[in-house]
């Protein structure tokens, strides 16, 4: 059955014309999708509307299944319509709520401290199954179409976005659209592993949206240690593709790197200076959580501190990331990982 959250506006409109029901009707459906509602909560539409489309669409493609709250986190599992399993964490913020989305089941990049790809890549999620995630966090937390409970969305749970990129920047304009939950491009990131072809695509699709990329070392021979994809996308591609992006949108990039033994000695930063120097960007350190079945983990406080103040005496902006979600197994991929092994367990006992 087709899903009903994978239809655009225009689409919807295009769906209920194709029904014989006044144009009016969608502008209903479409309010009671974005509430993230099922046809029998739709008091407003008639029993043959609720019939027509229940017959052919699918209303809700997400469920949480169960929500897991730390100290300044909340991390849920959503339950798709096929059985699969994603996640996504809500955190809370004195500049608004952020929430982080997947858009895939699984992961291909193979990054060698990331849980998200320990089973390797599943499946795609549609575009209206990413935008599921989010009404469905909305609702919960008492959102409207119009008064959101989420001000921020960050394309940074498990997947790789650009590896699905119709769905991806299908969602994007969705959720940008005034007529979907209204996003200000500003208010949404999304971050990448560094597919270099879809980072320049994404700057020709002009969405403007925050690009953050994932870059972890400053050689290509550490980067292809820690993360496969710099085999088929080097460092020097990467970095053309960021200029390319920032030259198209105006937006500064915001590149991610993950602090570790392997890629934070003096050497190391020093390398990592000469290659951003002089580019609009920020670096986002993050001190890495710790992952059982990788077996890595981050630095000292007082390193982390070190690095951070070389780079801003560099005239490199840097800022140490707020770890968030650690007492809820916040690495993507621990909690989904976690349920799908004891319900193994259980199968079996």
């Amino acid at each position: 059955m087709k899903l009903l959250e994978d239809l655009d506006y225009n689409e919807l409109t295009q769906a209920v014309s194709e029904g014989g029901f006044p144009r009016y009707r969608a502008d209903q459906l479409n309010d009671m999708r974005l509430r993230h509602r099922d046809y029998s909560e739709a008091n407003n539409l008639p029993k043959a509307v609720k019939e027509y489309f229940s017959e052919r669409y699918l209303a809700q493609s997400v469920k949480i299944l169960e929500t897991v709250k730390g100290k300044d986190a909340e991390k849920y599992l959503f339950l798709l319509h096929d059985g699969n399993i994603v996640e996504g964490v809500f955190m809370p913020h004195n500049y608004g709520n952020t929430l982080c989305v997947s858009t895939q089941v699984g992961c291909r990049m193979g990054c060698v401290f990331c849980a998200s790809g320990l089973n390797g890549l599943i499946r795609n999620l549609s575009a209206g199954e990413i935008l599921g995630e989010v009404l469905a966090v909305n609702a919960l937390k008492g959102g409207t179409p119009t008064e959101r409970a989420i001000g921020n969305i960050v394309l940074m749970g498990s997947g790789e976005p650009l590896d699905n990129y119709d769905n991806v920047v299908k969602f994007l304009r969705m959720i940008i659209d005034p007529k979907g939950l209204n996003f200000g491009a500003r208010n949404i990131s999304l971050s990448t592993s560094g597919l270099a072809d879809k980072i320049k695509k994404l700057a020709d699709e002009k969405l403007g949206i925050v690009l953050s990329i994932s870059l972890h070392a400053p050689t290509d021979e550490q980067r292809s240690a820690l993360m496969p994809v710099n085999r088929s996308n080097p460092i020097s591609e990467l970095m053309a593709a960021a200029d390319y992006y920032f030259k198209k949108s105006g937006r500064r990039i915001i590149f991610e790197y993950a602090l570790t033994a392997q890629n934070s000695d003096d050497n190391s930063i020093k390398q990592l200076i000469k290659l951003l120097k002089g580019r609009c960007l920020h670096v986002n350190l993050i001190n890495l959580n710790y992952v059982k079945e990788r077996g890595m983990s981050g630095l000292s406080r007082k390193r982390v501190d070190q690095i951070v103040e070389t780079l801003n005496a560099a005239g490199i902006g840097a800022t140490l990331r707020r770890s968030m979600g650690n007492d809820i197994e916040g690495a993507c991929g621990q909690l989904r990982n976690k349920y799908l092994s004891s319900n193994a367990a259980e199968d079996k006992a």
